[in-house]
């Protein structure tokens, strides 16, 4: 029985933003790491103040880095991965590196084709540039509060854009963007026929970053698979920064009965 879980963090958001997630976990039994992606630094102001690591960091990169921590552990892992960190954590169930995963608002795998237009809003910042492909990027306060702070108040998402934001880099936004036209994507799941433990994917219905309809879109896929389970979660009124923000127990509590429903839960 799996007993450690990783977290994974998603785009403009530090690793430390787990650390409430991790404290909880711990308390239930698990043990847990929040291993930052390649590049990131120690803190969220190391990583202000020199977020050149992160230069060109896309998603092959950031796979392989976490497939190399998890491989260096005693068991597979629990994943649990949020935006960017969902879509990272699909990959590593998916080549079997992984004993369940969790995709909290996971950005896209190719083969959807809904794009609304949220989710572009969300993404401009980046997309608005081909020389941002290279570069790290950071949201303003303004723009965190369109793609993850929309659900709460001015006060609390200005208050979570100075304790976690980072500057996050631009080239997995365009190989996501770019998936369904790229042969080879780093964006690609095998949604279908691999064989793997439980997947559970949720949303929050408020989402502009990855809004509900293009979740959906994921879950579908994974409808073709009759050999491993997958399942779907709605939040309802709940926005890109549902791991973050004061209703994260809310969905942290979920997790938890989840994969003591599948047979994750920690050792006696």
């Amino acid at each position: 029985m799996t007993t450690h879980v990783v977290f994974i963090h998603g785009l403009w958001i530090h690793s430390s933003a787990w650390k409430p997630w991790q404290e909880l976990f711990t308390q239930k039994g698990y043990t847990t790491s929040a291993p930052g992606w390649p590049g990131d630094l120690d803190t969220v102001e190391a990583t202000r103040a020199n977020p050149d690591g992160l230069n060109n960091q896309g998603i092959w990169e950031i796979c392989n880095h976490y497939a190399d921590l998890i491989e260096k552990l005693d068991e597979r892992p629990i994943v649990v991965g949020h935006s960017f960190g969902g879509l990272i954590a699909q990959e590593l169930l998916a080549n079997d590196l992984v004993a369940a995963a969790v995709a909290i608002d996971p950005a896209p795998v190719k083969g959807v084709h809904v794009i609304p237009f949220a989710q572009l809003k969300s993404g401009f910042p980046v997309l608005r540039s081909p020389g941002n492909r290279t570069k790290t990027v950071a949201l303003d306060e303004k723009q965190f509060k369109y793609a993850f702070g929309n659900a709460i108040t001015d006060e609390e998402s200005n208050a979570l854009h100075a304790a976690w934001t980072i500057p996050g880099p631009g080239r997995p936004l365009f190989e996501d963007a770019t998936a369904n036209f790229t042969r080879n994507s780093h964006a690609t799941v095998d949604t279908e026929t691999a064989l793997r433990g439980p997947l559970l994917l949720t949303s929050g219905t408020e989402d502009h970053t990855v809004p509900e309809v293009v979740t959906r879109a994921v879950a579908k896929l994974y409808a073709k698979n009759d050999s491993s389970v997958t399942e779907y979660h709605t939040y309802e009124g709940k926005g890109h920064s549902l791991t973050i923000d004061a209703g994260w127990q809310e969905v942290a509590s979920d997790v938890l009965a989840w994969l003591d429903q599948k047979g994750h839960g920690p050792r006696p």
